[in-house]
């Protein structure tokens, strides 16, 4: 009779066990899956958090953010001479961003890109709440007002950018961010070069142009190409036949009209708008790591913040 009561009680005690390691284990894997952050440091967080999921990962969060700013702060001084530019467009609005790193390798990183498709909702977001008070308008968002850009999650892209820094180990910087949108009757397109598999509605690359266009309806394929021509021939306006005059040099051509069309060189590309009965109100064209003192045509647009 003892014999058997004594194997119950130890079977209790070690079922018990058993079911309380397994509970743990359940909860350690479900942490480290929903954060991704080390067995180690999730377990730590079960342990302070007395087992509660939800505190733990805040917990994590709040001290990857702490780890992140303490790295960013060591690693500002460093040249960021990499990096990419990104792009995205709905219906009426774009955002066009620089973002640099230390290396081309992090360029390529996921955890860098997954920063930089933050920084695209979060500057599309504020592109739609700028007055539209003409057609087409373009405003560069000044670096400070760029970092305290507050993302879905309610953290500012500085938070965003210093947690990136401690994840992966580099500077990291947003060098610029243009907003642009189009009223009824004109359409608005972008793509990156080199173009990636999937080029809407958001892309990344070391080149990027957005592209006004005025017609009837909407020209998705000219669109496109349009915008791989500003990339590819770096036009530094889109030029007025009554004022400008082609150039002698064709191959020196710096007005996007008078130059011949990246897709077809036997026409222009103000033969080719003829031809599509659209006309082409603005655009703009980034590439990374360029001299912006170079850029004429930013000189004019309106800057916020």
């Amino acid at each position: 009779m003892f014999q058997m009561f004594s194997r119950q009680f130890f079977r209790s005690i070690h079922t018990n066990h058993v079911l309380c390691y397994t509970s743990k284990k359940t909860l350690l894997s479900k942490l480290r899956k929903k954060t991704g952050y080390t067995f180690i440091n999730c377990k730590k967080a079960l342990e302070l958090n007395e087992n509660d999921v939800e505190k733990a990962e805040q917990w994590l969060k709040e001290q990857a953010q702490a780890q992140g700013w303490s790295q960013a702060m060591k690693l500002k001084s460093r040249e960021t001479s990499q990096g990419l530019i990104a792009i995205i467009t709905n219906s009426n609005h774009g955002a066009l961003v620089e973002i640099n790193c230390e290396t081309d390798f992090v360029a390529r990183n996921k955890k860098f890109h997954d920063l930089a498709q933050i920084i695209l909702d979060t500057v599309l977001k504020h592109s739609m709440t700028i007055e539209q008070d003409s057609l087409v308008k373009k405003t560069v968002l000044s670096t400070e007002l760029i970092n305290n850009l507050h993302a879905n999650d309610g953290k500012n892209l500085s938070d965003h950018s210093a947690l990136t820094i401690g994840l992966i180990g580099e500077n990291i910087s947003i060098r610029r961010a243009l907003c642009m949108s189009v009223q009824p009757g004109a359409y608005l397109y972008g793509c990156t070069h080199p173009t990636p598999i999937n080029p809407v509605p958001s892309s990344f690359g070391r080149y990027g142009a957005l592209v006004a266009l005025k017609s009837d309806e909407n020209k998705q394929v000219l669109g496109m190409q349009l915008c791989q021509h500003i990339i590819g021939m770096n036009p530094t306006k889109v030029g007025d036949p009554k004022v400008d005059l082609p150039n002698d040099n064709i191959e020196e051509e710096p007005v996007m009209l008078y130059q011949e069309f990246l897709f077809n060189p036997a026409s222009s590309i103000q033969e080719l708008l003829q031809n599509e009965q659209a006309e082409v109100l603005d655009f703009v064209r980034f590439e990374m790591g360029e001299t912006l003192e170079n850029r004429q045509e930013l000189n004019s647009i309106e800057t916020c913040g």
